[in-house]
């Protein structure tokens, strides 16, 4: 089996710096996991707020810390940092080779979906954002690690697109068509539902857009390890 992940996101229409951010790291027993966050907000400040609490979580995962304990740990941490003053969404995905499972653990009122054989779950996550107050408990989903397995999880830009319209991104039937057509990369799938989403707000963000893909594909073309990196430069001067 191949672990495909892939990420798209993209800032709110005027904000210099997304308040969403996204990291990956191995895990020290084998796997790898993503941790995301959303600084409900854009700019500077809730960049910021996103940051520390992605990087407290991935110091806590490299020194063996279950994801749901390393969630309430930064979550602990941020309330008293900030005294309630500072809040996030947070969202972790895992993929552990010790034990073969997928771990979702969920801070984040947007939804989870989930494709295995040939169905599309949702999953409601946990609506309290971190750092709001103390002993906050995240909601953890674990799967087999199994081949076909897709996992979707968002921030709230994509979750919100079309609001104005009242026409939501519809996550479910998009990775229904997709799966069902043809057996797209995860980058493909995140693309497309960025493009949706995107287009939705008429090409014109209106809170920061950051989605991440898991997919679980059979084959095994060798043992070289991948990772690809694109992002665009954007020259304020024009």
């Amino acid at each position: 089996m191949d672990i495909q992940i892939a990420v798209s996101k993209v800032n709110k229409q005027v904000a210099l710096e997304s308040g969403d951010t996204l990291e990956a790291i191995e895990r020290p027993s084998g796997g790898i996991s993503v941790v995301l966050s959303d600084g409900r907000g854009s700019g500077y400040e809730h960049k910021k707020i996103s940051s520390l609490v992605v990087q407290k979580v991935l110091a806590l995962i490299c020194e063996g810390t279950r994801d749901g304990m390393a969630a309430k740990a930064a979550s602990d941490f941020l309330f008293e940092s900030f005294n309630g003053t500072k809040t996030a969404y947070l969202s972790i995905l895992s993929v552990d080779l010790q034990t073969q499972t997928i771990t979702i653990t969920s801070n984040n009122p947007v939804p989870v979906f989930i494709s295995q054989k040939d169905r599309v779950d949702c999953i409601g996550g946990q609506a309290v954002p971190i750092g709001s107050k103390p002993n906050i408990t995240p909601a953890i989903t674990q799967l087999p690690l199994e081949e076909g397995i897709t996992v979707i999880i968002y921030t709230d830009g994509i979750a919100n697109a079309g609001s104005n319209q009242g026409i939501p991104v519809d996550v479910c039937t998009l990775l229904e068509s997709m799966l069902e057509d043809q057996d797209p990369s995860a980058q493909s799938i995140a693309d497309t539902i960025l493009a949706e989403a995107m287009r939705l707000d008429q090409a014109q963000p209106q809170d920061d857009m950051s989605i991440v893909v898991l997919r679980i594909v059979g084959g095994n073309r060798d043992r070289v390890r991948r990772m690809v990196i694109c992002m665009p430069v954007i020259d304020d001067q024009t």
